[in-house]
C-alpha cells in the first residue's frame, strides 16, 4: 500500500489525519465546533475512574482464585466493562481528542495499547481508513467487519461462500474471531507495508511491553494464575467491543455507495447508528453509541457527544437503535444494491 495506507486514491487526507479538524461541510462544523475542546480535569477523571477500578477488579480476581472460579468469572464481566472503557480512552487518544497535546495523546495511548492488546499506532491508522471509507463499497477491506453485497456473493464458488458464511456466523464473528483478533492477529498484522515504520515499531513495542509484563507475572504470581484472570477479560472485552463495532454500522438502513455516489457526510449521518443504551452502559462505552456524531466529527471528546446531541434537534433524526432491535441485526449478512439495505442469507437463498 503506497505511503503507508495513506496514498489511496480518492481518500481524502483530512479525514486520514486523526489530528486535523472535522471535515464536515461548513454548515456543520459552526455546529460541532464548540464541542470539540478537550477538558483536561475530564480526561484525567475519566482515566482515574477506568483504571482504578480495572486494577482493584483485576487484584481481587486474582485473590478470588483461592475460593472458586466461578467468582473470578463473574467478577470477570465488571473487568471487561473497565478495561472496554479504557479503550474508549484510547481510541479518543488516536483521535486526537482526549487531550490537546497530541504527544500526551499518543504516550497514554500507547500505555493503553499493551493493556488492551492493540499497538495504538497501527490501530490509529487502520482507524482513521475506516473514518475515511465508511461505507464506500470500493475501499473495504481495512479496520471494518467484512461485508459482501449480494452479487459478490452470488458470484463466489462454494467453498469461498462458505468461508464467508463461517465469518459471519454469530459465533465466530462475537465469539471466537474478536479473541483471536486482539491476541493473535494484533501480534502479526496482514498488509501493512514495510515502509509503514512508525506503525511497525508501535507493533514490536507492544509486543515486547506485553512480553515484559507476561514476565513479571510469571515470576511474582505464576503464569498459570495470570492467565485464570486476564483471559477471561480479554475474551469478553474484545467480545463486547466488536459486538458494539458492528451495532454502529451493520444494520438494515445503513449507507453503502460506490466511490462516485459515496458522501461523507451522508456514509456518517446514515451509515453510523444512534445506538440508545442504558445510561450504565453509555458510561462504560463512553458513549460510542452516538456513532454518527463520533463519525461526522471524531475530534469531540466522548464526554461531550451527549451534550452535542441533546443541544442539537438535527443530530436526532440518525437511525435509532435499542439494544432489543440489534439483536435481529446479526443475522444481517448482506448488502442489497438494488433494495439498498442489509439482508439475510436465507433472502438470498430464497430469491435463487
Amino acid at each position: 500500500m503506497p505511503e503507508c495506507m495513506d496514498g489511496r486514491q480518492g481518500v481524502r487526507r483530512d479525514v486520514l489525519d486523526p489530528s486535523s479538524t472535522c471535515p464536515a461541510s461548513q454548515p456543520w462544523i459552526k455546529i460541532l465546533a464548540p464541542y470539540q475542546e478537550s477538558d483536561p480535569r475530564r480526561s484525567v477523571l475519566q482515566l482515574l475512574t477506568s483504571a482504578i477500578p480495572f486494577c482493584l477488579i483485576w487484584f481481587a480476581m486474582l485473590r478470588s482464585l483461592d475460593h472458586a472460579y466461578w467468582i473470578t468469572l463473574l467478577l470477570a464481566l465488571p473487568g471487561a466493562g473497565f478495561l472496554l472503557r479504557l479503550f474508549i480512552l484510547q481510541h479518543d487518544c488516536g483521535h486526537g481528542s482526549f487531550f490537546t497535546s497530541r504527544a500526551v495523546n499518543d504516550s497514554l495511548g500507547s500505555f493503553l495499547g499493551v493493556l488492551t492488546l492493540t499497538p495504538y499506532h497501527y490501530w490509529r491508522k487502520t482507524h482513521a481508513l475506516h473514518h475515511a471509507t465508511s461505507g464506500n463499497l470500493d475501499r473495504r477491506g481495512v479496520g471494518d467487519v467484512e461485508t459482501l453485497t449480494v452479487k459478490e456473493y452470488l458470484n463466489l464458488p462454494k467453498r469461498k461462500r462458505l468461508t464467508y458464511r463461517l465469518y459471519r456466523n454469530p459465533f465466530i464473528l462475537f465469539g471466537i474471531g474478536p479473541a483471536f483478533h486482539f491476541i493473535v492477529e494484533h501480534r502479526f498484522p496482514r498488509g501493512l507495508a514495510r515502509s509503514c515504520k512508525k506503525e511497525w515499531a508501535s507493533i514490536h513495542g507492544t509486543n515486547l511491553a506485553i512480553l515484559v509484563v507476561v514476565a513479571i507475572m510469571w515470576q511474582t504470581i505464576g503464569i498459570q494464575r495470570f492467565l485464570m484472570v486476564q483471559l477471561p477479560i480479554i475474551t469478553l472485552t474484545s467480545s463486547i467491543g466488536v459486538w458494539f463495532f458492528y451495532m454502529q454500522h451493520q444494520f438494515e438502513d445503513t449507507y453503502w455507495r460506490h466511490s462516485s455516489g459515496w458522501d461523507f457526510q451522508a456514509a456518517a449521518l446514515r451509515g453510523s447508528s444512534y445506538y440508545d443504551l442504558p445510561k450504565i452502559l453509555r458510561w462504560f462505552t463512553g458513549n460510542i453509541g452516538l456513532h454518527h456524531i463520533h463519525h461526522l466529527c471524531s475530534r469531540i471528546p466522548n464526554y461531550r457527544l451527549q451534550e452535542c446531541f441533546d443541544e442539537n434537534r438535527e443530530l436526532q433524526q440518525a437511525t435509532r437503535l435499542t439494544l432489543r432491535q440489534s439483536l435481529t441485526c446479526v443475522w444481517l449478512t448482506l448488502w442489497d444494491e438494488e433494495q439498498q439495505r442489509m439482508v439475510r442469507f436465507q433472502t438470498v437463498r430464497s430469491a435463487e
